[in-house]
C-alpha cells in the first residue's frame, strides 16, 4: 500500500477519534443532567411543576422522533441501490454525531444553567430535530461527497441551523413547532446549495442513475421505511409542544394531511409516468410532504377539511416537481438532488410556512379558544398584536432561506479544499455508494483501477 493509500485510510478514523475525544471532553465539562428530571428534592430557583409529566409525556415522544429520524431517514436513503449500504451505515454515523454536536450548541443558548448544559428529554427532542435537517441536506448529496465531508458537514450545519432555530422561536417568537422552516426548509436548502457548489460538469450524471436506481430497486427498503414514517411521524409533530393540551391538532391534522397527499400521488401517478399505480417511493415521498407542510400549521389548522386541503395540495405540487421541476433543477441551475429533497422536505416547507402564516391571521381568542396561548403567548398576553404575529411569522421564510443558502455556499466552498477530497481506500472498495461518479462516456468499470482515495468531486 502506498504512502498516499495508507494516509487516506487513515483520514476518516482519525477524525471520528479526534472529534469524539473532543466531545467527551466538552460533556465531561459543561453537561449535567437537569435537576428538573431528577427524583431528589426540587432547587428553589427552578419550575419543577412539570417534573412528574417529563418521564411520561417527553419520553415516549422522544422515542418516537428518534424512531423516525434513523430508521425513516436511513431507509429513505437506503431505496438507491446504487448507494444504499454504504449511504445508511454514514447516515447512521451522522445520526450519532449530530446529536452530540446539537445537544452541546443547543445546550449553550437553550439549556444553560449556572454556566452548565442541563441534558433532558427536552433537550434530546430538540438535538434530534437538528439532526433531521442535517440528514435532509444529506439526501441531496448522497454518492458525490466522502464520510470525511458529510461529517464537516454535519458540525457546520447542526451549528447554523441552531443559529437559525433560535433566531426565530426565541428571539422572534415564531411558531414553528413542527419544523417547517427549522427542520425541512434550512435542511432542503442548506443541502442544495452545497449541491451546487459542488457541481461538477461532465461528471455529475446522478439524476439518469437516480432515475435507474428508483426503478430497479426492490422496493423493500420503501415499504418499512413508509411504514415507519405513517406509525412514527404524527406523534413527533407534536414533540416540541410544551403543553400536552396543544399536542391534539397537530396529531390529527397530520394524519389528515398524511392520508391526502397519498392519495393525490394515485391521482397524478398514471397521468405522470407510465406506470398505473405509483412505485413505494412516490407514496414515502408524499408522506414526507405532507408532513412538511403540516410543521408549522399543524396546531394552527382548525378543521379537518382544511388539512385535507393542505395534503392533498402538496402532494400534488410535491409530484408535479418531481416530473417537471426537478430536470430543470439539475440542467439549467446546475444542482444535484439526489433523492429529491426539493420537492420532498423544500417546497412543502415553504408551503406550510406561508400556510402558517394565512392560519396566523385567523388567530383570534373566538377561533382558538385557550389554545392561543398555547400557540401564540405573545398575543394572549397583548404585547403583540396578530397582525405583527403574521408578518414575523411570513418574515421568518427569508430569514431560514438566507441563512440556509448562506451557510450552504461556504460549507459547499470548503468541502471543496483538497485536503477534504481524499476519502479511506477500503470505504471506496467496500461501498459502491462511495465511490465517484463515473464521467460521460466512461466505462464504469474502469473504475476501479483508478487510484484509491481520490475524492468522490475530482
Amino acid at each position: 500500500m502506498s504512502e498516499h493509500a495508507a494516509a487516506s485510510r487513515l483520514c476518516f478514523p482519525g477524525l471520528c477519534f479526534l472529534l469524539q475525544v473532543l466531545l467527551i471532553l466538552l460533556f465531561a465539562v459543561w453537561v449535567r443532567y437537569s435537576p428538573e428530571g431528577s427524583p431528589g428534592p426540587c432547587p428553589p430557583p427552578l419550575n419543577c411543576s412539570r417534573r412528574s409529566q417529563d418521564p411520561n409525556f417527553l419520553q415516549p415522544r422522544f422515542r418516537d422522533v428518534h424512531v423516525q429520524v434513523l430508521l425513516s431517514f436511513g431507509l429513505l436513503v437506503a431505496f438507491l441501490s446504487r448507494c444504499g449500504p454504504g449511504s445508511a451505515a454514514i447516515i447512521i454515523l451522522i445520526t450519532a454525531f449530530s446529536i452530540q454536536w446539537a445537544i452541546l450548541i443547543q445546550g449553550m443558548l437553550y439549556f444553560s444553567l449556572d454556566g452548565k448544559i442541563s441534558v433532558g428529554a427536552q433537550s434530546l427532542v430538540r438535538a434530534d430535530f437538528c439532526t433531521a435537517a442535517v440528514l435532509i441536506s444529506t439526501g441531496a448529496l448522497l454518492g458525490r461527497v466522502n464520510p470525511v465531508q458529510m461529517l464537516l458537514l454535519a458540525l457546520l450545519e447542526v451549528t447554523l441551523c441552531t443559529l437559525n432555530e433560535f433566531i426565530l422561536l426565541s428571539l422572534m417568537g415564531v411558531s414553528d413547532t413542527g419544523g417547517s422552516l427549522t427542520v425541512h426548509t434550512f435542511g432542503a436548502y442548506f443541502g442544495l446549495m452545497v449541491s451546487r457548489l459542488l457541481y461538477q460538469p461532465h461528471k455529475d450524471k446522478r439524476k439518469r442513475e437516480e432515475q435507474q436506481d428508483k426503478g430497479h430497486q426492490t422496493g423493500a427498503f420503501a415499504v418499512v421505511g413508509t411504514i415507519y414514517l405513517w406509525i412514527f411521524w404524527p406523534s413527533s409533530i407534536s414533540t416540541t409542544t410544551v403543553h400536552h393540551n396543544a399536542e391534539n391538532w397537530a396529531v390529527l391534522n397530520s394524519y389528515f394531511s398524511l392520508v391526502a397527499s397519498t392519495v393525490s400521488t394515485f391521482i397524478l401517478s398514471p397521468l405522470l409516468y407510465e406506470e398505473s399505480t405509483p412505485r413505494l417511493v412516490q407514496i414515502q415521498d408524499a408522506t414526507l410532504a405532507a408532513m412538511a407542510v403540516m410543521g408549522m400549521a399543524g396546531e394552527m389548522l382548525l378543521t379537518p377539511f382544511g388539512a385535507l386541503i393542505a395534503g392533498f395540495l402538496v402532494g400534488l405540487i410535491s409530484s408535479l416537481g418531481f416530473r417537471f421541476f426537478m430536470p430543470v433543477l439539475h440542467s439549467k441551475l446546475k444542482i444535484q438532488d439526489t433523492c429529491g429533497v426539493h420537492n420532498t422536505h423544500g417546497l412543502p416547507g415553504v408551503l406550510g410556512a406561508l400556510l402558517g402564516t394565512l392560519l396566523t391571521l385567523l388567530a383570534t381568542a373566538d377561533t382558538f379558544g385557550y389554545r392561543l396561548e398555547l400557540v401564540f403567548p405573545l398575543v394572549a398576553q397583548g404585547s403583540r398584536t396578530i397582525t405583527d404575529q403574521a408578518l414575523l411569522q411570513l418574515g421568518a421564510l427569508p430569514l431560514t432561506l438566507l441563512l440556509a443558502t448562506l451557510g450552504g455556499c461556504i460549507t459547499g466552498a470548503l468541502l471543496k479544499i483538497n485536503v477534504l477530497r481524499c476519502c479511506p481506500a477500503a470505504l471506496y472498495k467496500e461501498n459502491p455508494g462511495l465511490r465517484e461518479v463515473p464521467e460521460e462516456g466512461s466505462d464504469p468499470s474502469a473504475s476501479g483501477k483508478e487510484e484509491l482515495g481520490s475524492s468522490t468531486l475530482v
